[in-house]
């Protein structure tokens, strides 16, 4: 655990990312993209590639699994095709993702010391609720808000801010838990807390601990810095 400085954050809520936070969900993800590659023609990829493409919905998953790019458009009759085949594949998969480490202790933590949970994720509610579902995680969380939830997602700030509506607490009595560049953005613009794990998938770069209020090796470290 690494709070730069070792101060205590007052939280009556807190929002937790799925992939790369809760769970290890990279090899499933893989599996279905390599799967729509080759039925596509294309070779496949390293599982480290395709996790660096992870954290803004499947969408942007797909086109830089095409492209082999950040920010390039492919074909369009194309990516029409692979998304119909990513999405195929996966739904056979995305509920077999199992938990990182101590995961399930911190969430029994955050329940038992009374914080509101919500899983906040870019993931569709089609893949989300069956994944959270099969692991049993639904009876943490008073709200699940998927990346299809609403119009946009992180790290646009809008589901933090729906979430912190829907649950009755001001955005700034509210605390993300994320992997990724893509949570701390989210976060900021929303202008709630964010602590980060160390172990997710943030594009293939470390977090920068400067960017964070906190970085914590597990979910449960957080409990450690609220009060």
């Amino acid at each position: 655990m690494r709070s730069t400085e070792n101060k205590k954050f007052k939280v009556k809520a807190i929002m937790i990312d799925l992939d790369g936070t809760l769970m290890h969900t990279a090899p499933e993800i893989a599996r279905a993209s390599n799967k729509m590659l080759a039925a596509l023609g294309k070779p496949t990829l390293d599982e480290w590639q395709i996790e660096s493409y992870i954290g803004e919905g499947a969408h942007v998953l797909i086109k830089r699994c095409l492209t082999g790019q950040v920010a390039a458009e492919p074909d369009a009759a194309e990516y029409a095709e692979a998304q119909k085949l990513f999405f195929e594949f996966y739904a056979n998969n995305a509920a077999e993702s199992k938990p990182y480490p101590n995961v399930v202790e911190g969430l029994k933590a955050f329940k038992k010391a009374g914080y509101q949970l919500a899983c906040v994720t870019n993931k569709p509610a089609s893949f989300t609720l069956p994944l959270l579902a099969a692991n049993d995680f639904m009876q943490f969380f008073e709200l699940v808000v998927s990346g299809d939830t609403l119009s946009k997602k992180k790290p646009d700030p809008d589901q933090l801010i729906y979430i912190c509506e829907k649950l009755g607490v001001s955005v700034a009595d509210a605390l993300l838990i994320g992997d990724s560049k893509t949570d701390i953005t989210a976060a900021r613009s929303a202008g709630c807390y964010v602590f980060a794990v160390p172990y997710g998938y943030n594009q293939g770069q470390r977090v920068d601990a400067g960017a964070v209020d906190a970085l914590i090796d597990n979910i449960g470290d957080a409990l450690n810095l609220l009060h």
